[in-house]
């Protein structure tokens, strides 16, 4: 049972970047199911991302729900979750740590020079630079579930 419950919080992730990347094809469809909901993908969206238009991957010339760095995190989560749960290993407090602030410091860094206004990146830069923050974040979720639950 308890690796099931890991497995479907990997399928869930998966499942919310399907929606991420469906959600612009199926916004304007006349089938009221699909444009509903892409219609409550990007009203979950709304709720973590700023989702700015010129900060966010189009697909089928629709904006998509969330930023490029958003989509950095989740897609990267969700590359993460299968393989962290067949090899995360527990970490102390402290590796930890270092690896969740090594794993934020691209994002950390583009990020602050961004709003500082010292440099401006593209949106491929800013999902690259999110995607070791997405494994790391994964990695860590599940490792601590994986030790809460045994």
């Amino acid at each position: 049972m308890r690796s099931f419950a890991l497995w479907a919080l990997g399928v869930g992730v998966g499942l919310w970047i399907a929606a991420l990347f469906l959600a612009p094809l199926c916004l304007t469809s006349s089938n009221r199911a699909l444009s509903f909901g892409a219609a409550a993908v990007y009203a979950a969206g709304s709720h973590i991302c700023h989702q700015r238009p010129e900060r966010s991957f189009h697909v089928g010339g629709r904006q998509m729900p969330v930023c490029a760095r958003c989509t950095g995190l989740y897609v990267s989560a969700a590359a993460g979750a299968p393989i962290a749960i067949l090899l995360a290993a527990s970490l102390s407090a402290r590796r930890a740590r270092w690896m969740l602030a090594a794993a934020a410091a691209p994002t950390l860094i583009t990020w602050s020079l961004e709003y500082t206004g010292v440099a401006h990146f593209s949106n491929a830069i800013r999902a690259a630079c999110a995607l070791p923050l997405g494994l790391a974040a994964a990695w860590l979720v599940i490792s601590t579930l994986r030790d809460t639950m045994r």
